[in-house]
């Protein structure tokens, strides 16, 4: 091939994969199936609700642009947006709002270099004057802000608030700024020299199920464990078979937001298998799917992190990946949904929250399926939304059409080079 034609070749090959890029995303959009649709679409199945949202937020790396906001039916009511993630969010007794939180910018650091990131829990009143502002604070500094947040607070009867702490890797208990009591991982799991330089198990959730037992989610073990105060671990939920340390991940895979329904029963945001199920455990111990979704409005479910069960049979789910929250009924119909603009970690239906004790199936399954897995293709989509927040019609073809004409357009811009390198040697 002679220099010229190489050159020409070469500029037609990267029209050529610019042209499937453009052609690829104008296709995608064009295509793409409604979600987040008003809930006026709905007609007389339209509930009346108002949902509480807690957004870890987006951009790079997913840590900026946290807030929390009120939707009420379709319109968002008041929104605060002061930290660079927002995660568990609970309306207290006296409207105001508790959440976790992640956020940079100290210098009050510990034993790290300052400007450095905190977490904890704040309280935010939605009715202060100005509008809506964080009015208490309670945090302590973290190595690095990625997989070391509080993912997960609640207030006790007891006036003490119960955290569940990814740095150290332990669930605790505060009041008035002290910790009152407080549950080590590893006392349970081998531990590694130090939790806080890598993401050990990732304890994301924790809640009080009754009589001093918490639920606790331990993500990176695809385990749900009961801890019991004073006692410590006295039940898990898909236990380890096979000598490997984690539960089956066909049963679990870095769930998130675990929901009480009572002995025997537990409701699931599944995140790794990008489903929410609901878990029952039978006569010999074991726990097994009895209830599925993995797809609504025509769309896969995409890392969902929350799933609670409301007092009317629906489930409410927090669609993290794909930036949207959704109810939908016991056959798995959506029957509310909206769209938002970052990615969200968790919702509240108020007035009642997340229950314990909520409705459970009757034990027939339900399956709303998904789409299959596509080899080495579906893990670079998923490690790719993990930092930065893809549209949510953004599927598999769509991946490996994107990556051809990128290819293309690199082999165009190749044969280019070359035809210069060799126009310059014969000058």
């Amino acid at each position: 091939m002679n220099n010229e034609w190489r050159g020409r070749t070469g500029i037609l090959v990267v029209l050529l994969g610019a042209g499937i890029v453009v052609a690829t995303l104008v296709v995608g959009v064009a295509l793409a199936p409604d979600i987040g649709v008003s809930a006026a679409s709905f007609g007389e199945d339209a509930p009346e609700n108002q949902t509480l949202v807690g957004s870890q937020g987006g951009g790079t790396g997913l840590h900026k642009y946290g807030n929390v906001y009120l939707v009420s039916n379709d319109t968002v009511s008041w929104r605060l947006s002061d930290s660079d993630s927002y995660f568990d969010v609970t309306r207290l007794r006296d409207g105001r709002i508790l959440a976790a939180f992640a956020d940079g910018g100290y210098d009050d650091c510990g034993p790290y270099a300052s400007p450095c990131s905190r977490t904890g829990y704040r309280i935010i009143d939605p009715e202060h004057e100005g509008g809506p502002a964080t009015v208490e604070e309670w945090s302590f500094p973290v190595r690095t802000v990625r997989n070391s947040e509080v993912h997960d607070v609640e207030s006790l009867g007891s006036g003490e608030v119960l955290v569940a702490d990814m740095e150290h890797e332990r669930i605790f208990t505060v009041r008035a700024g002290e910790v009152t009591w407080q549950w080590n991982a590893s006392s349970y799991y081998a531990a590694p020299a130090d939790p806080t330089r890598v993401d050990w198990l990732h304890i994301n959730d924790v809640d009080a199920i009754g009589g001093d037992r918490y639920l606790v989610s331990v993500r990176n073990a695809n385990q749900l464990l009961v801890v019991e105060r004073g006692s410590g671990v006295v039940d898990v939920i898909n236990e380890d078979t096979d000598g490997d340390g984690i539960g089956d991940p066909a049963v679990l895979r870095h769930q998130h937001n675990p929901q009480w329904l009572g002995e025997g029963a537990v409701l699931v945001a599944d995140s790794g298998n990008h489903r929410i199920v609901e878990l029952h455990e039978n006569e010999s111990g074991v726990w097994t799917v009895v209830w599925t979704v993995e797809r609504a409005e025509g769309v896969d479910l995409l890392w969902p992190r929350d799933a609670d069960r409301l007092p009317n049979g629906n489930t409410l789910i927090t669609d993290s990946a794909n930036q949207r929250i959704l109810e939908v009924n016991r056959t798995g119909s959506v029957v509310w949904s909206t769209k938002t603009d970052y990615l969200p970690y968790e919702a509240d239906r108020l007035p009642v929250g997340e229950l314990v004790g909520a409705p459970r199936s009757n034990g027939s399954e339900v399956v709303v399926t998904g789409t299959p897995d596509v080899p080495v293709v579906s893990p670079v989509l998923t490690a790719l939304r993990a930092s930065y927040p893809l549209p949510y019609w953004f599927t598999e073809s769509y991946l490996v059409s994107v990556f051809f004409g990128l290819g293309a357009m690199v082999t165009g811009v190749g044969l280019v080079a070359r035809d210069i390198v060799s126009w310059s040697a014969r000058r």
